[in-house]
């Protein structure tokens, strides 16, 4: 009786095998967001009013969708292409002075999948 049970489960090894073989779906929908490196000024520097900031976006980040937002104020950008990704550049909003601002960063990369990053500074008078 043994003989036979062990013969009937070598089949259905083989089935799961095969289907196992196929893998999941989702693995060719994989997610790869933008990344965000090399902030200037550093975060919690000290800046004055008015000063400029830069980073450097992953090569995977569509440049067209690259949006910078400074305490809730759209800030304008230039973006470069360069051989680690793009070279984003731009200046604070001048009305922000006194204060802490979060320098908010959002893009889309491959597949759409959305990043996010940022740092913070402190605006002088």
């Amino acid at each position: 009786m043994k003989a036979w049970q062990i013969l009937g489960l070598g089949p259905l090894l083989l089935m799961t095998g095969v289907v196992w073989g196929y893998g999941s779906s989702s693995s060719s929908k994989a997610c790869a967001k933008p990344g965000f490196s090399q902030f200037y000024p550093a975060d919690k520097a000290d800046v004055p009013a008015n000063s400029k900031f830069s980073f450097l976006a992953s090569p995977n980040t569509q440049p067209d969708t690259i949006r910078v937002v400074v305490k809730d104020l759209s800030a304008a950008i230039a973006v470069k292409p360069v051989a680690q990704g793009y070279q984003v550049s731009g200046t604070l909003p001048a009305v922000l002075h006194g204060t802490f601002a979060r320098i908010n960063i959002s893009a889309e990369g491959a597949n759409q999948c959305k990043g996010s990053g940022g740092w913070l500074v402190n605006i002088g008078e």
